[in-house]
């Protein structure tokens, strides 16, 4: 089969990898459409310890069943439609017991210390499969995964409604976190950079955009949601906080990377601050959301490439082309 393939930091070509066959309990998926992420840039440049090389990337994919192992849980069979929860938990370490599997001590995931679903073709758990209505394409189902990290985020920060929010970054997870929290009663502003992603944001029902936090003046927010990693962002977005606030870090920074925040503001005006990894026991509900409209796709959907073309998606994504930069590797489906 054909696929992306990271042979080393800075290394990325596409080429010929054995056909996967499934696992006793596992299946083969033929992929429909893979997103890319800002997990892939960091493993294309080696800045993301768990993975090993050569590795094909590739973690937020739905695709079409092929092949069933013979101890496969459930009832899935070939031609049935799924996206896939790449979560790797062991299931055995003290976090996977106490119920969060997602900081588990032996974490993996398919297409970070994997193969995922840069290909044609991928091998997955059969219990980390969830069917996908006919009326939810392949593309739509390739973002049930970076939807339910935002469900999973919500969720950690919880939101009453009329709260007003500030999120930073309108890039897709910024712009999925903005639906979600509108949709749970609160009033949304949103900051970033690229005016054309304000532009999506205000369509979607932003409250407000800005292009830098420093032009909202005075208003402060009862919870911020920081989507870049940036540190100077995570700063404004703490500064931005009246008495009682909260502060959601989601966006993925630098291991080495530190913010300057006031010890005593956090204790004098009782600020939270929460961080938000990945996937925990939210893929179903993100299913339910994309399914039912509550969430909506075509705004964030903005490019599809070949898998040929997968080196010159990469560069889109770097370059902050569109929103959400797929790879379609079944250009039938």
């Amino acid at each position: 089969m054909r696929a992306a393939i990271i042979t080393e930091p800075g290394s990325v070509t596409v080429g010929d990898r054995p056909d996967p066959h499934p696992a006793a309990d596992g299946v083969v998926v033929r992929v429909g459409a893979c997103g890319i992420c800002g997990t892939d840039l960091h493993i294309a440049d080696g800045e993301f310890p768990p993975s090993p090389y050569p590795l094909v990337p590739g973690h937020e994919f739905a695709g079409t069943v092929t092949a069933v192992g013979e101890n496969a849980p459930g009832d899935l069979r070939p031609g049935d439609r799924v996206a896939v929860d790449p979560s790797l938990f062991c299931g055995h370490c003290e976090y996977c017991r106490a119920g969060r599997g997602n900081l588990c001590a032996n974490w993996g995931a398919i297409g970070d210390t994997v193969d995922g679903a840069f290909a044609e073709y991928v091998a997955v758990p059969a219990a980390n499969c969830y069917r996908l209505p006919d009326s939810v394409s392949m593309r739509e189902g390739a973002l049930v995964e970076p939807l339910s990290c935002a469900v999973h985020g919500v969720r950690r920060i919880g939101v009453e409604t009329g709260e007003r929010f500030l999120v930073v970054g309108a890039g897709t997870m910024g712009l999925l976190l903005q639906q979600l929290l509108q949709n749970s009663g609160a009033r949304v502003t949103v900051v970033d950079r690229n005016t054309r992603r304000l532009a999506i944001a205000t369509d979607l029902g932003a409250a407000a955009t800005a292009t830098d936090a420093s032009e909202l003046g005075d208003e402060r927010f009862d919870a911020a949601v920081d989507v870049t990693g940036a540190p100077s962002a995570i700063e404004a977005a703490f500064d931005s906080l009246r008495r009682g606030g909260r502060l959601l870090v989601f966006g993925v920074a630098d291991e080495a990377a530190r913010v300057a925040l006031s010890p005593f503001r956090i204790y004098n005006d009782e600020i939270t601050v929460v961080g938000s990894m990945a996937v925990l026991n939210s893929y179903g509900a993100a299913v339910d959301l994309i399914s039912s409209g509550a969430v909506r796709t075509a705004p964030l959907l903005t490019d599809a490439l070949p898998l040929e073309k997968f080196p010159e998606a990469l560069a889109m994504m770097r370059a902050g082309t569109g929103v959400k930069v797929q790879v379609v590797p079944d250009e039938t489906a």
